[in-house]
């Protein structure tokens, strides 16, 4: 049964792998990976998981541009299978891009409904948060995705962007 737990060095090893069915230098939807350095080491990833960590705390300063996040793993058996981010807030560039919340599941791993089941988790926690709808994104080539929003209630609004950096933006209410 997968679960939904905070970053944690202790599964360094694991994410590597999970990293390495993405591909090395591929973007991993809701991993927070962007902003990270050296990621193979033990000092490097245990800084990036802190770093990870920290942006949950409200009371956490954080650079321009950045708002609070929690970042959880998809994990079974001390597996990592994927992961998702709940951001507190939006910028104005996650309410035309990027949404509140973002998710991927490692190629391995898809088509077990891991996505829709996670999701469903953090809108939970989004609406425990106090927030009373999120904005959630997907490439408009990505079926997957959008079958996994619109089955979470996800009410499509309109496509924003310029050719290849286009998204489908869709609201979910909470209440």
């Amino acid at each position: 049964m997968p679960e939904l737990i905070a970053p944690t060095v202790r599964l360094h090893a694991a994410w590597l792998d999970a990293r390495d069915d993405w591909g090395r230098g591929v973007h991993q939807d809701g991993s927070g990976i962007a902003r990270a350095g050296d990621l193979d080491s033990a000092d490097g990833f245990a800084q990036w998981v802190d770093e990870l960590c920290a942006q949950e705390d409200p009371a956490t300063p954080l650079p321009p541009g950045m708002v609070h996040s929690t970042y959880r793993w998809i994990v079974e058996n001390d597996r990592v299978l994927g992961a998702i981010a709940l951001r507190h807030e939006l910028t104005e560039s996650l309410l035309n891009f990027g949404g509140h919340i973002g998710y991927g599941v490692r190629p391995a791993e898809r088509r077990r409904g891991l996505a829709s089941w996670a999701l469903g988790e953090t809108l939970r926690v989004a609406r425990k948060r106090g927030l009373d709808r999120v904005l959630i994104t997907c490439r408009p080539a990505n079926e997957a995705s959008r079958r996994t929003i619109e089955r979470a209630g996800g009410v499509f609004e309109d496509i924003r962007g310029i050719g290849n950096d286009r998204v489908r933006r869709y609201w979910i209410g909470l209440s």
